[in-house]
């Protein structure tokens, strides 16, 4: 990834950051719903948190090139204490950074709030990241497909709120598409996956079988038939 084009980086930092925000709060919400008894509700949230967290990951992999582990077996010991140290840097540039700046300032901004469980709570944090951060420097001594995604999530989320309503589901109708069940990737036979050279007008079947998921590298057997939502 050309790292000049900066404002493409930051895109990917923002929706890196917004992946990874909604992977915990999904969890959050399936929580929610495990405590007030609607299990079918709370497994919905948890395998969507779970694909957000793909797609976060998919993002990362774009900002650290130097992380992705194409074939471990072919790497030396020299080249993965390399990639094991950049995580550690980055590890603890993020722990420092958290008890350094955010959290005293974090700190510093509830006092003047008059917020006495937000300062004890933010200078708590302060030293668990100063700890972490303590902690991985003795461990480095030692050695686009993403737009239909969230329309379905937001069809999904849709549904389930019908649902709580007394409401109906949206129609929907089985098409040529397919749909990745680890992190919802839909495969559109219209579009295909050039990247992959499997061209425009490629049905599914005719994929081949050593075929992998362009963004979480899940097998083709990953796939089933997508149920495409009807427009009213």
């Amino acid at each position: 990834m050309n790292t000049e084009n900066s404002r493409t980086v930051e895109n990917l930092e923002a929706a890196f950051g917004g992946e990874s925000q909604a992977n915990r709060k999904y969890l959050f919400f399936a929580d929610v719903a495990k405590k007030l008894g609607m299990s079918d509700l709370a497994r919905l949230f948890r395998e969507t948190a779970q694909q957000e967290t793909e797609h976060a990951f998919a993002h990362f992999r774009l900002l650290h090139p130097e992380l992705v582990v194409a074939d471990p077996d072919a790497l030396s010991d020299e080249e993965k204490k390399k990639m094991a140290a950049r995580c550690l840097e980055l590890a603890i540039a993020g722990e420092t950074y958290e008890y350094e700046t955010m959290y005293p300032e974090f700190a510093a901004q509830a006092q003047k709030d008059e917020d006495e469980g937000a300062v004890a709570e933010f200078k708590e944090q302060e030293a668990e990241s100063k700890e972490h951060a303590e902690m991985f420097h003795t461990a480095a001594k030692n050695f686009g497909l993403l737009t239909s995604i969230e329309e379905h999530h937001a069809n999904q989320y849709t549904d389930a709120l019908k649902a709580l309503d007394g409401g109906a589901a949206a129609p929907r109708s089985l098409g040529q598409k397919w749909i990745c069940k680890k992190c919802s990737m839909i495969y559109d036979p219209a579009v295909g996956d050039p990247d992959s050279g499997i061209a425009a007008g490629t049905n599914f079947q005719d994929i081949p079988e050593d075929w992998e998921c362009p963004i979480c590298g899940a097998t083709k057997k990953t796939f089933v038939p997508y149920e495409e939502y009807v427009a009213a």
